[in-house]
């Protein structure tokens, strides 16, 4: 039997993490490193990764698409392919798969093994980390490597480059900001409460936090506390928890058994569930037709929805096609199955009243699933009303399976313009020029001021008689955030043609938000 990252007992495992920095970015680049390139990934109008050249000159991690560009004229903006990075990483897996018995992938560019059993036969945990190191060199990419007990510390640890000794992971974790551990309305909560690093969560007692909190709150504690995030148990004797379907005509090419994918994961689910328990990890399994296998373990963590779930098993068979695993020479794949591991005791949720009459729903996501499937997560979106000063912030479009975001529409969002909100919001807003009656760029003072009157609007490349205006309004946006904040100043103008569209000015420079219905 080889070993787990979930072994029993409360004593989180000694594992090895295998993180690969700014991995969206070297997935765009199809594993090219990107150098010198001003490069940033984004997703939902938000920065997801940048290249080091781009983070040197000031652009981060969640910072909005519009303000990295002002910060950098010639950032090239490229949207996320998390189809890409998942097939691109299984090289890296591969890789580190060949030196341990067992591994897992948290998420495209991260992996982890146990560091027991693989330590114990290359002859210690800096031995197998300076071999893991060359093996990953060898299939062509960069990483940083952690060791320490338990995954949260040793994803921490990778960071840094370091090796926790045994039994120090509680002591590393300590100074780390409280959210490396809960998840972020936890520890936003936490945060205001004044629990804001992991040492001082740790420091609580398990019963009030248990209390106050509840299962997310005691994970969260057992983690802060060099623990696993929950007891595993073992496999009930006789349960048959795995999903497995078996084709009648063995497939060569993954897009057929996409379509059996979400099904697999909703009977994964269904079978968790009536044994009443949840899984750490999955494992995706292929037998085909001539007896060969391939198999690749995601972690789950009791996080990941029905559609998340069948989302990884795409990925993964993705990535084999690419590595032509399952060729005609093979037979095909005759056998698609799913096997949880890391089994712990699930408390389920509460239902609502109204839970009951869901049928119609229920076909409804059933089938959103199923085409998302064939899309990737974010190709089936719903919309949902939210905060936000600018029209293209006051709608978020959230991927079918995932939490919508909590804010509030209802504000208060000082400087947003009051109704009617324009009923035509660009994706990013576009850059157009905005004239004065001498042809000079319109400017804005500091008390939002305009300093000559609009005459001519351009929009790509054709030119447009300002007819009328109102404006300009403020709106000073993150001040408290000096990687975010922004001060701009919005104005509605009608041009010659009828056109009545809003503007907004930062940097001096002029873009196009959104058009009103004339």
């Amino acid at each position: 039997m080889t070993a787990t990252l979930e072994e029993s007992g409360g004593a989180a495992p000694r594992a090895v993490v295998v993180w690969c920095p700014d991995w969206p970015v070297t997935a765009v680049l199809g594993g090219a490193e990107a150098g010198e390139r001003l490069l940033a990934v984004v997703e939902g109008g938000r920065v997801v990764a940048a290249s080091a050249a781009a983070r040197a000159a000031g652009v981060r991690r969640g910072m909005k698409v519009r303000s990295a560009k002002g910060l950098i004229d010639a950032l090239e903006v490229v949207e996320r392919d998390e189809d890409a990075e998942a097939r691109l990483f299984d090289q890296v897996a591969e890789a580190v798969s060949a030196l341990a018995a067992r591994l897992e992938v948290l998420r495209p560019g991260v992996c982890a093994i146990p560091a027991r059993g693989a330590a114990r036969f290359h002859g210690g945990e800096d031995v197998l980390v300076e071999r893991l190191y060359d093996a990953v060199e060898a299939a062509g990419f960069a990483c940083s490597i952690g060791v320490a007990d338990g995954v949260a510390a040793a994803l921490l640890a990778a960071r840094e480059h370091r090796v926790v000794a045994p039994g120090g992971s509680p002591a590393f974790l300590a100074p780390h900001p409280v959210a490396e551990v809960a998840p972020p309305k936890l520890a936003d909560l936490l945060v205001r409460l004044g629990i804001g690093t992991v040492g001082a969560l740790a420091a609580m007692p398990p019963g009030p936090v248990a209390d106050r909190f509840g299962a997310a709150g005691t994970a969260a504690h057992r983690l802060a506390r060099g623990l696993q995030a929950r007891p595993v148990v073992p496999r009930p004797p006789g349960a048959d928890l795995d999903a497995e379907t078996r084709f009648e005509q063995p497939h060569t090419l993954a897009e057929p058994m996409v379509f059996a994918a979400l099904g697999l994961a909703e009977q994964l689910h269904a079978n968790l569930a009536a044994a009443g328990l949840g899984c750490g990890t999955f494992t995706v399994e292929v037998v085909c037709a001539d007896g060969t296998e391939a198999h690749r373990t995601w972690r789950h963590e009791g996080l990941l929805s029905a559609p998340a779930v069948a989302e990884r098993i795409r990925w993964q068979l993705q990535a084999w096609q690419q590595q032509a695993r399952f060729t005609a020479a093979s037979g095909g794949v005759a056998v698609l199955r799913l096997v949880p591991d890391g089994l712990y005791a699930d408390a389920g949720r509460q239902l609502s009243l109204l839970d009951g009459d869901s049928e119609a729903r229920e076909r409804m996501e059933r089938a959103a699933a199923r085409v998302q499937a064939l899309l990737g997560h974010t190709g089936v979106v719903t919309a949902q009303l939210a905060g936000g000063r600018g029209p293209g912030e006051q709608v978020v479009r959230t991927p079918v399976g995932d939490a919508h975001q909590e804010r509030r529409a209802d504000g208060p969002w000082p400087g947003r313009l009051p109704a009617p909100s324009p009923v035509r919001v660009p994706p990013v807003p576009e850059e157009v020029r905005l004239l004065d009656q001498a042809g000079e760029p319109v400017q804005v003072t500091a008390r939002a001021e305009l300093v000559q009157p609009p005459a001519r609007l351009m929009v790509r490349g054709r030119s447009m008689a300002v007819a009328a205006w109102a404006g300009p309004w403020p709106a000073t946006e993150r001040w408290w955030d000096p990687d975010d904040a922004r001060r701009a100043a919005r104005l509605q103008v009608t041009a010659d043609d009828g056109a009545a569209l809003l503007l907004t000015v930062t940097g001096g420079r002029w873009h196009l938000e959104g058009a009103y219905d004339t």
